[in-house]
């Protein structure tokens, strides 16, 4: 059977019509890429990597932080432990009026995945907390807050929730759009002024203000070590730079004994009898030093993948020089250094007075001093030992070991190295 002439013309013009539809459809939306589970980018849902209990994710539509990263954006993590002095590192990116700070977001995912104090030395424990965490990560640098409820408990109602935690630790939430009970005349708002004056937050405008700014920050320390991070590093849509924070363990341990007082109980019992209780928890030890030196052994050694992207600092040389430290580091990340940074540092690092002194960073009172307060806390014995077990740590970023225990309590002899870790350009 022959088709007539028209039949022909009517074919040719419809399908031009569909192919003009199609093509409008497509460039009326920006350019997306779909999630493809692989071990390439980053463990998403569903992918080898991930073991996520978030559920009902699928498809570009619902993935609004996979657009390209057109404007640039820097997005910032400090990796780091607990009681290394990242608080007060956060707070230096935190006071930048172009960075919307989250502190610790993945407390809620170990809450909720894995809820105990310390962190887990189950390997299955340890890939489900790090798939999550990995997922998580990527949808709060594009400020998808949503995706965190899955992880507050009680789940937020109507987007609201007064369970965040250390809400009051982030500027942005504590200030307008986000917060009406202060105004812009209201720089240094106390985190506890914020949680009893701010209502429940809106997560809803706290993504409109995160949006707003040019860059996000967020600080971890529920991640092992920065090997861990590669496939979010590498992720061109997320241009991800990463400062991470070390401390002499020594300090580290010390710090934690005073601040965690009954999980590090019976450290607390070899420090005031001399003599180490034979149930003691050493993973408590052990795992800083393994993971300080996995970690800074694949920084300093680097990697393709962190050409621009890495950079290590030193508790105590930021204590020692807060000021020129921080200046560094917004350097590294390509930033201009706020006004209100510089005035942040003088106020938080030269306080005197027995009101400062109970300042919540603990570098308020003489930054130098306090980084080797350490040295007054703990027994030579306990010194003794974690040297010998962190021997190859403290070797590579330059603390030095003491023989004695006079040498330990002769503060005139600092027990930190000048050393020099130039960020990997």
């Amino acid at each position: 059977m022959q088709c007539s002439w028209k039949a022909v013309i009517l074919l040719a013009l419809a399908s031009i019509a569909i192919q003009y539809t199609a093509i409008r459809t497509l460039t009326s939306k920006p350019f997306q890429l779909c999630p493809v589970p692989s071990p390439q980018n980053c463990g998403l849902l569903g992918g080898p990597e991930t073991e996520s209990p978030i559920e009902g994710r699928a498809g570009c539509d619902d993935y609004p932080y996979f657009s390209f990263n057109t404007s640039r954006k820097t997005h910032i993590m400090v990796l780091a432990t607990t009681r290394s002095g990242s608080s007060f590192v956060g707070q230096l990116l935190n006071q930048h009026a172009d960075i919307f700070y989250l502190f610790e977001p993945l407390y809620h995912v170990q809450t909720t995945l894995i809820p105990r104090l310390s962190h887990s030395r189950n390997a299955a424990d340890r890939r489900v907390m790090l798939g999550a965490s990995r997922d998580l990560l990527r949808s709060l640098y594009g400020c998808d807050l949503y995706f965190l409820e899955s992880y507050i408990k009680p789940v937020p109602a109507n987007h609201t929730t007064d369970k965040l935690f250390r809400r009051g630790a982030s500027r942005a939430l504590c200030s307008q759009p986000v917060c009406d009970a202060f105004g812009p005349s209201d720089a240094n708002v106390e985190e506890g002024d914020c949680v009893k004056r701010c209502a429940a937050l809106n997560m809803t405008l706290a993504a409109d203000a995160c949006r707003e700014k040019r860059h996000v920050a967020i600080k971890v320390v529920r991640v092992p070590e920065i090997g861990d991070l590669r496939a979010l590093v590498e992720d061109p849509r997320l241009n991800i730079k990463v400062i991470q924070l070390v401390r002499d363990p020594r300090g580290i341990l010390s710090s934690r004994i005073e601040t965690f007082r009954d999980t590090y109980r019976l450290w607390r019992i070899w420090r005031a009898t001399g003599r180490r209780p034979y149930n003691l928890d050493l993973s408590q030890l052990t795992m800083v030093c393994e993971d300080f030196l996995s970690s800074v052994s694949t920084g300093l050694s680097h990697p393709h993948w962190l050409k621009g992207k890495y950079m290590l600092v030193r508790y105590e040389d930021l204590s020692r020089n807060p000021l020129l430290k921080t200046m560094e580091i917004y350097d590294f990340l390509g930033l201009p250094m706020d006004k209100s940074v510089e005035e942040w540092i003088q106020a938080n690092t030269r306080g005197s007075t027995e009101l400062s002194a109970k300042h919540k960073y603990g570098t308020v009172r003489d930054s130098a001093a306090n980084a080797e307060s350490w040295r007054l806390k703990l027994s030579y014995d306990m010194v003794e030992y974690t040297q010998a077990t962190c021997q190859k740590v403290l070797h590579q970023l330059g603390y030095k070991a003491v023989k004695s225990a006079e040498e330990l309590k002769n503060m005139s002899l600092s027990l930190v190295q000048d050393k020099t870790f130039v960020p990997f350009s």
